[in-house]
């Protein structure tokens, strides 16, 4: 009976390893099920939405061409879509970027520092691409919103979850996730240069390719609340505290009305030939009066402004200290708490002797060295030193994915920065790049 109950054990155990093998493949294909269902629920909604715009007498053989309609039809028909938001966008530019793949680019602007790129104007967007440039040069940032054109797939879900929070789940808004219903993305870079119809970008965040829709400057008095804020209470200063001539204290009308005492007794005596010394007591108990008051009005217009600010405090506002914007610490905007303190920590970045070796071979962008044939060359950093600051900016903020980051037992980790493919690997709170070769692409052409 043993060697049959042995047998039954394990085939038991088998049969249970079979089961869980099927429950997770019958979860991922309800994951792409579900996925499949929303993409066909979108398609579907845009059908119904085209065909409710077709009127009752297009669907006949004998419709005119759309072609040959007035242009009054057309153009009611596109401002129609323009008041409901259904507009077609067309790309003015693709960026031209030191990041030619998603591994490895930077999340946002501002964790890669010395990253470059470009942008070059179409000229199917304007004929003379150069002309919507000017004036651009005077700004040193500029809003750019551009396309996810590497999401993928165009589902979305409400909750997703972003790798600063390590797998917790938040809602889609409130991220900057790019799988979103909208695949747009904003950015804030800095303008390095404008040569033509090209813009040279610095900070960026956007691989190789991108489809950029627009271009707006960066104004801090409009969009930074805290610029906001400064200007509207010196505004306010302005209006509320300008001195004014018909308003003033008794205590200082009683000071002049002493002054003018002192100096009409002062010209009596003037007069009557008996003029004091300087060092006569009548002198010095001028002076001495003199300092008194002053001393007085001065300590008196500060207990009056001190009175002013606790009463303040304890009275009821006016309607324009209500209408005012708040100032001090409530005047900055609010962020979530795990922007700031989020539960992943920033990594320290090491380089391996060897590594240094190879990224100290690559040439500048600009410079153009005697061995430019064999040396490998940068395309849009301008030094090692700026090459290794950019690797340093990427794998300190970790951008692993949280899959990889928890589950993913290989710690090796590859991304292509401008002209080089790095290879590095991740420890306890570090990464350690091992290998800074040029790209197999820029080999060949060697």
């Amino acid at each position: 009976m043993s060697p049959v109950c042995d047998c039954c054990s394990e085939s038991f155990t088998e049969l249970k390893e079979q089961v869980s093998v099927m429950r997770k493949e019958i979860k991922n294909l309800r994951h792409m099920l579900d996925s499949a269902v929303r993409a066909n629920r979108k398609h579907m909604v845009s059908i119904q939405s085209a065909v409710s715009k077709i009127g009752p007498g297009e669907g006949k053989k004998n419709q005119t061409p759309p072609s040959l309609l007035p242009s009054s039809s057309s153009s009611s028909s596109s401002q129609s879509a323009l008041e409901h938001g259904n507009i077609q966008t067309v790309p003015i530019g693709y960026i031209t970027s030191c990041f030619s793949v998603k591994n490895g680019t930077p999340r946002q602007p501002t964790i890669c520092g010395p990253s470059r790129g470009e942008l070059r104007i179409q000229q199917s967007v304007f004929t003379n691409p150069q002309h919507a440039l000017v004036g651009l040069e005077q700004y040193s940032y500029v809003w750019i919103i551009f396309v996810f054109h590497k999401n993928g797939h165009l589902s979305s879900k409400a909750k997703v979850k972003p790798p600063r929070l390590n797998g917790q789940k938040v809602g889609v808004y409130s991220t900057r996730s790019p799988h979103r219903p909208n695949a747009l993305g904003l950015t804030l870079a800095k303008l390095d240069r404008i040569v033509g119809d090209t813009v040279h970008l610095l900070d960026i965040d956007m691989i190789e390719g991108t489809p950029v829709l627009d271009i707006k400057p960066y104004i801090p008095e409009y969009d930074s609340p805290q610029t906001r804020t400064r200007v509207d209470m010196e505004t306010y200063d302005l209006k509320t505290h300008q001195p004014t001539e018909t308003t003033m204290d008794e205590s200082k009308l009683s000071n002049i009305h002493h002054f003018d005492n002192i100096e009409i007794q002062f010209l009596k005596d003037k007069s009557a030939g008996e003029i004091p010394s300087v060092d006569s007591p009548g002198v010095s108990d001028l002076h001495t009066v003199l300092e008194e008051v002053m001393t007085y009005v001065s300590h008196r217009d500060l207990c009056q402004n001190e009175d002013q600010v606790s009463g303040s405090s304890l009275s009821k506002p006016s309607e324009t200290a209500v209408d005012r914007p708040c100032y001090g610490e409530d005047a900055y905007s609010s962020i979530a708490a795990w922007i700031r303190e989020p539960p992943v920590s920033s990594l320290e970045v090491r380089f391996t002797p060897h590594a240094e070796r190879e990224l100290a071979e690559f040439l500048p962008a600009h410079i153009s060295g005697p061995f430019e044939s064999v040396r490998p060359r940068f395309k849009f950093l301008r030094s090692p030193e700026e090459a290794a600051a950019a690797i340093r900016g990427v794998l300190s903020a970790d951008p692993r994915s949280v899959y990889r980051r928890t589950r993913c037992r290989d710690r090796l980790f590859f991304f292509t920065l401008d002209t080089a493919d790095i290879t590095c690997w991740f420890g306890q709170d570090f990464a350690e790049v091992l290998q800074v070769r040029p790209v197999e692409s820029q080999i060949a052409s060697i």
